[in-house]
C-alpha cells in the first residue's frame, strides 16, 4: 500500500525554494514597495539584495529604467493610510524662486518669493507628485508675474495633478521710496505682500493680502496725560506702539489693482504709518501726525473698512489689527469682515502671532 505524504507537509526542494524566491523577486521588482511590505513585513530583506554602499557617478537613468521605478506616493488606495477621505489642501509650502513682478511707478522688479501652491485630493487617491508644482512655476519663471501669469501656472499643475480644486499664494517683501514728513529725506519701505489665487468649484478667485504697519497713540491716554497738564502742570505722555493691520481684499474680475495702489488706500485711511528716514523735525512732525490722529484698534478697523469700501475694484475683504500695547503686557486686536470669501467662525490661534512686524 503507498502512503502519499500531504503537500503541506512536505518540504520543499532547493531548487523548488530559489524558484519562489526568483519568483517573488521578479514580482517585488514591479510592485511598489509599500505593497511589498504588506504582503509581510520580512519580504523586502528576502526579495532585494546586498545594498551597494558606493555612488554610482557613471549611472543614466534611461526612459525604461525610469518607467519602472516604484511611485508610492501616487500608488493605488489600497496604500492609503487612515480614514478614506477628501483632503482640501495638500501641496508645498515656502518654495522659493526669483520672480518679476509688474509694479505701477517702478517698470518690472524681480524679487525673491515664498510659494504655497496647493491642489485638493480627492478620497480615493493616495496622493499627489509635488514636484509638478515647482516643476509648473519654472515653466512660467521667466515671464513678468501678474495674476494671469499665476493662472496659467495653476492651469499646468492643476491639469497636471487632476484636482478638481487648485491655490497658489505668492508672497514677497515689495519696496517703495517713501518721502520723510519734513526733511525731504527718502528711503526704502517695504511691504510684506502677497498675491492668490483660488480656484474652487471652477470658480476663480483673486486675493490681495498686505501688512500695513503704523504707530496707534491711544486717545484715552492722550486726554489723560492732557488732562494732567492741564489741572496739574504735569508732564504726561500718552502711550502709542507699533500695530499691524493684514489687509486682505478680493480684485474683482477684469479689475488692476497695483500694489501702490492698496498701500495707498491703507495710509489714506491710517497716516500714522512708521517713518523710514528721519531727522528731528520729521520725529516732531510724527508725534504731531499721532496726536492729529489717535486710534483705538476699533478705530483703525473701520478706518480701513471705510476706504476699501470706497474701491471699486475691490470686493469682499477682511482686515485684522494688532496694536501690540506699551501700556499693557497684552496687545489690543480686531478682526472685521465683509462677505462671505473672508467669513469664517474659526480663527486661527496663532493669527495674531504672525501680526508681529520684524524690523
Amino acid at each position: 500500500m503507498n502512503i502519499l505524504t500531504p503537500v503541506s507537509d512536505r518540504i520543499p526542494s532547493r531548487d523548488e525554494a530559489e524558484a519562489a524566491l526568483d519568483l517573488l523577486r521578479r514580482w517585488a521588482r514591479a510592485t511598489p514597495v509599500g505593497e511589498v511590505t504588506l504582503l509581510a513585513p520580512d519580504v523586502p530583506s528576502m526579495v532585494y539584495p546586498d545594498l551597494s554602499r558606493t555612488y554610482p557617478k557613471g549611472f543614466v537613468a534611461d526612459e525604461a529604467y525610469k518607467a519602472g521605478m516604484p511611485d508610492l506616493q501616487n500608488g493605488p488606495a489600497s496604500l492609503i493610510v487612515g480614514a478614506k477621505a477628501v483632503i482640501q489642501h495638500v501641496g508645498i509650502s515656502n518654495f522659493r524662486l526669483p520672480i518679476r513682478y509688474h509694479t505701477r511707478d517702478n517698470g518690472d522688479l524681480t524679487l525673491e518669493t515664498s510659494v504655497t501652491g496647493t491642489v485638493s485630493l480627492e478620497a480615493e487617491k493616495k496622493g499627489i507628485n509635488m514636484s509638478r508644482i515647482m516643476r509648473s512655476f519654472y515653466a512660467h519663471a521667466e515671464r513678468s508675474f501678474s495674476f494671469e501669469v499665476i493662472e496659467h501656472a495653476l492651469d499646468d499643475y492643476k491639469r497636471d495633478l487632476e484636482s478638481f480644486d487648485a491655490r497658489i499664494q505668492m508672497r514677497f517683501s515689495f519696496p517703495v521710496k517713501v518721502p520723510s514728513l519734513r526733511s525731504g529725506l527718502v528711503g526704502w519701505q517695504y511691504y510684506d505682500i502677497a498675491l492668490e489665487l483660488v480656484d474652487k468649484g471652477g470658480v476663480r478667485r483673486k486675493i490681495m493680502h498686505l501688512d500695513f504697519v503704523y504707530s496707534s497713540t491711544c486717545p484715552c491716554s492722550l486726554e489723560l496725560s492732557e488732562h494732567a497738564r492741564r489741572e496739574r502742570g504735569q508732564l504726561a505722555t500718552p502711550h502709542s506702539q507699533r500695530s499691524v493691520a493684514r489687509i486682505s481684499v478680493e480684485v474683482l474680475p477684469g479689475q488692476c489693482l497695483w500694489f501702490e495702489d492698496l498701500i495707498e488706500l491703507a495710509r489714506a485711511a491710517v497716516p500714522t504709518e512708521t517713518q523710514v528716514m528721519v531727522k528731528r523735525e520729521d520725529e516732531q512732525a510724527f508725534a504731531e501726525l499721532n496726536a492729529a490722529n489717535p486710534i483705538f484698534v476699533e478705530d483703525a478697523a473701520r478706518s480701513f473698512c471705510q476706504a476699501l469700501q470706497s474701491e471699486s475694484r475691490i470686493g469682499d475683504f477682511r482686515v485684522v489689527a494688532s496694536h501690540q500695547e506699551s501700556l499693557h503686557s497684552h496687545d489690543a486686536v480686531s478682526v472685521l469682515t465683509e462677505g462671505p470669501t473672508f467669513a469664517t467662525d474659526s480663527l486661527d490661534p496663532r493669527l495674531f502671532a504672525s501680526l508681529y512686524h520684524i524690523g
